[in-house]
Order: C-alpha cells, then sequence, then structure tokens
C-alpha cells in the first residue's frame, strides 16, 4: 500500500518545488491519488521554500503534513534544521552533503549524504542537483516510476525544455547510484 508524505525544501531557486510537482504530476500520471502544497518565503530566489507532497493509493484526507512525513529531501542547512523533526521514525531523510556538512542528529532515521551539487556539474548542468536528490529518492522508495517523471518533465516545463530531458535522466541515475 502506498502512502509517501514528502518534504521537499531548500533555498528558492533550488528547484524544491519542481521536484514536488514531477513527483505529483508522475503520480496522476500513474493513477495515484497526489497533493502537491507549496511554501514560498517572501524572496523569489534565495528565499526559503518548501512543497508537501502526497502520493497515496487512497483518498488524501489534508495536503499538509505535519511530524509524519515519511522523507525529507533538505537542500540547505535551514531546510535541514527546520524540517528533520518532521520525519517519522524508521523514516528517510535525504541531505544535500554539497551545502550541508552537519549531520543528522536524529539515530532513528535512514539518512542519506548525497553530493548533489557536485555530481549536477559533473553532468554538465549545476540546476540539475535537484534531480540528483529526487533520483535518490526513487531509488529507495520507488513511489513512481522514472519514465513517468521523465513524461512529467516535459508536461510540467514544456516543449521549450524538452531537449533537457536526457540530462535530466541522467542525473536521476547518478542520485540512484548513490544509494545502491
Amino acid at each position: 500500500m502506498l502512502s509517501e508524505k514528502i518534504i521537499c525544501a531548500g533555498f528558492g531557486g533550488q528547484g524544491v518545488m519542481s521536484m514536488g510537482q514531477l513527483l505529483t504530476y508522475a503520480g496522476m500520471l500513474e493513477g495515484k491519488e497526489v497533493s502537491w502544497l507549496p511554501s514560498y518565503g517572501p524572496e523569489m530566489r534565495g528565499g526559503t521554500a518548501n512543497c508537501n507532497v502526497m502520493l497515496s493509493d487512497h483518498m488524501i484526507g489534508s495536503p499538509i503534513i505535519t511530524n509524519d512525513a515519511t522523507c525529507a529531501i533538505v537542500m540547505n542547512l535551514p531546510s535541514l534544521d527546520k524540517f528533520e523533526k518532521d520525519v517519522v521514525e524508521g523514516g528517510y531523510l535525504l541531505i544535500n552533503s554539497s551545502l550541508i556538512e552537519k549531520k543528522s542528529s536524529r539515530a532513528d532515521l535512514k539518512v542519506y549524504y548525497i553530493p548533489a551539487n557536485e555530481i549536477a556539474v559533473e553532468i554538465g548542468n549545476s540546476k540539475a542537483a535537484n534531480m540528483v536528490m529526487l533520483g535518490a529518492y526513487l531509488q529507495l522508495c520507488s513511489p513512481v516510476k522514472v519514465d513517468s517523471i521523465l513524461e512529467a518533465f516535459k508536461k510540467v516545463f514544456g516543449p521549450s525544455k524538452a531537449h533537457l530531458v536526457p540530462l535530466n535522466e541522467e542525473a536521476l541515475k547518478r542520485g540512484a547510484a548513490c544509494i545502491k
């Protein structure tokens, strides 16, 4: 039975909203129940940004995640400090180790440190760090298929960004490899 509650969090401009939208759209393509609840700081870039994503086989009662996230994907230190406590015991915490040197303070979580920014630069686009993190998450939890994420990418970003699908597919693969 699928019931994933994911918090994606970071600075504005790190692609945390896109990550959430892709998960949500991929879930819709697969016929799952989904919700996506964005939250922005007052700044456009550099401010805080996070979203709550739910993917389920059953109807979703509320899009709000409070202390019961199955996973938090954190791209920066303020997000780790804010959302680490919201993950359930035994849940997943994915930390962008490129920007966060601090280790998790919780021993009851499955914690993974992913050098997302370094990997994104290696594959040729520093903006793909979010997709590296998403690839790691998909490898761990598999709530949707990678193919559905790539199909969602075309829908969310439109035909003008279709040329970026191969790069993003590589970012997903490299993120998954961090878990294997």
